[in-house]
């Protein structure tokens, strides 16, 4: 089960968004009629929002919870008011009689918003970051990693050690210690939704469309979240299906936020029937033009990443793909050989394996249905 944690800078807004379940991203405000990157990166993060994901909430320090995404209509999030994906500058009045959650003049910039209740409670005792670090260190990742973000998304084993450790907080919180939530608003949007409210990546592709090319790399990490989050058919046949995604997530030891690799999209899929032990782990590089050497090698350094910090050294969980415009003939002449990996998996008796699935596809942005097409070359 993947988990959030939503920033706030003040206590009101926090109570606010509990009290309604609900929660919208401040920042978007579009230049000169683009998207820039950091929105692209926005978008992608609710692209892969799923109902029953767990919310916490951070403020000055502390670590609220807990929450769950909930489905209003057939979703647990959409665009604050039609034409929202749209990068222009809107006036607060024009939009107002149609926004489904209205902050005053903030709300032009609003969005995005999701939707969640308890999960089982919003507890008021929080719990300070380094206590929540210091309950199971080894099990943090993304959590030390959030610095000058809106808010961010972990996998199972952060989820359930964050989870553990405020639900212990407040094993015996009576009622006096949780925030009210009031399920008023959530039966209003229920009513107002439509088709106009639904997310689509088409506006943010749009956007940055150069003919069959995308000027982003964020949109192509965008829109492939999204279409695999719903599991659309043709991206589907390419990357396979997976339980998790998420996109930016780090692939290196502990160092300035700066200065830390990150991995474009990152996901993995459950063993069937035994949720959530993981069976496969994904990670795909991508590139708005043409694929270089240099990408292989450093797609082939996360994949080793993955290989020790997730999977005990066995490279037979990873699935690894290389996404660009085009490739150059030393990058489709040398992926074999550079992606091959030997290893040994047992001890008594030790068996020697080899790993090579690490695939090359192409994009082409199709104008007509306003989407990235993926088609595996190798």
């Amino acid at each position: 089960m993947a988990g959030y944690i939503f920033n706030f800078d003040n206590i009101n807004a926090l109570i606010r968004c509990l009290k309604f379940g609900v929660y919208a991203t401040r920042n978007f405000t579009p230049k000169n009629n683009k998207w820039l990157r950091p929105h692209e990166g926005t978008f992608a993060d609710y692209a892969s929002m799923k109902e029953d994901d767990d919310v916490y909430f951070f403020i000055k320090r502390k670590i609220f919870g807990i929450g769950k995404l909930v489905n209003i209509g057939r979703d647990c999030k959409y665009f604050n008011f039609p034409g929202a994906g749209q990068p222009k500058v809107y006036d607060y009045k024009s939009v107002k009689p149609k926004l489904l959650w209205d902050e005053g003049r903030l709300s032009v910039g609003q969005r995005m918003v999701c939707f969640f209740k308890p999960g089982p409670c919003f507890f008021k005792e929080g719990i300070d970051m380094d206590d929540a670090l210091s309950f199971d260190p080894g099990a943090f990742r993304m959590l030390r990693a959030f610095w000058k973000l809106s808010f961010v998304k972990f996998g199972d084993e952060e989820n359930n050690a964050l989870k553990s450790v405020l639900l212990k907080r407040n094993e015996d919180a009576s009622d006096v210690y949780k925030w009210p939530f009031d399920e008023k608003l959530h039966e209003r949007i229920a009513g107002q939704i439509d088709d106009d409210y639904e997310f689509s990546t088409a506006p943010m592709l749009k956007a940055c469309a150069d003919g069959d090319s995308l000027d982003h790399e964020m949109a192509i990490e965008l829109d492939l979240v999204a279409q695999l989050s719903r599991k659309k058919a043709k991206a589907s046949l390419v990357f396979g299906g997976w339980d998790y995604l998420t996109h930016q997530v780090v692939a290196s030891p502990f160092k300035p936020i700066d200065y830390m690799d990150k991995m474009d999209v990152f996901g993995y899929r459950y063993v069937k029937g035994h949720r959530p032990i993981i069976s496969k782990y994904l990670v795909i590089e991508l590139k708005k033009v043409k694929a270089k050497s240099d990408d292989l090698i450093q797609l082939m350094k996360y994949v080793d990443w993955i290989r020790n910090e997730y999977c005990g050294g066995d490279y037979s969980m990873i699935e690894a793909y290389l996404v660009a415009k085009e490739f150059g003939a030393e990058v489709t002449s040398r992926c074999d050989s550079m992606s091959l990996r030997s290893y040994v998996v047992g001890m008594k008796p030790p068996v020697q394996k080899e790993w090579s699935s690490l695939k090359l596809v192409k994009y082409v942005y199709d104008t007509e249905q306003s989407e990235t097409v993926f088609k595996i070359i190798n």
